[in-house]
């Protein structure tokens, strides 16, 4: 389980020392839940969001035990680290928006007519209770030729869940080389 601080001040001055000292920054929040300023150790957060095998994964600030998904990250804009992330609390039985992660399996038979395989949507919006959102979404493409798509009304979508995007955008695609 990630442990976390709770940050004294809320300030850029404190937030360049956490990051300083090794910590990432962390604003964890949820619909009914009093917001909370924490920080956690960089490499520990990194290790725990690797090795997660569920959309939700459990956290202790302040001897509270939380189980939080990942809504939204910020990167340093010249190397590329993590600098902050916003954690939203998974309340049991609240329907709310959550982006899935989608993944593909297989090698679609277009990339042996000159094409290349491009994947517009890598999260997908989903709304839904965390009981009932999927951990991910699994594609597979091996039937997919030149100039084919899977859309997202194509999707299978859970019980008690929607997908938010428009059913008209594409997911994943075979396009022509260039």
């Amino acid at each position: 389980m990630l442990e976390g601080i709770i940050r004294e001040s809320i300030g850029s001055a404190s937030a360049k020392k956490l990051r300083r000292d090794g910590y990432l920054t962390a604003n964890i929040y949820a619909n009914g839940v009093e917001n909370i300023q924490a920080a956690f150790k960089r490499g520990d957060f990194m290790k725990a969001v690797r090795r997660k095998e569920n959309l939700a994964f459990e956290i202790t600030v302040d001897g509270k035990d939380l189980k939080v998904v990942i809504q939204e990250y910020q990167l340093h804009p010249v190397h590329g680290d993590v600098v902050h992330v916003d954690l939203r609390v998974a309340v049991p039985g609240q329907v709310t928006n959550y982006l899935v992660p989608v993944y593909t399996t297989g090698t679609p038979k277009g990339l042996k007519n000159k094409g290349v395989l491009q994947i517009q949507k890598r999260r997908m919006k989903v709304r839904g209770a965390i009981e009932d959102v999927p951990n991910r979404f699994t594609l597979d493409v091996t039937a997919l030729d030149r100039d084919d798509s899977i859309l997202v009304r194509d999707m299978e979508t859970p019980a008690n869940c929607r997908l938010m995007d428009r059913a008209d955008v594409a997911v994943v695609g075979v396009i022509k080389a260039k």
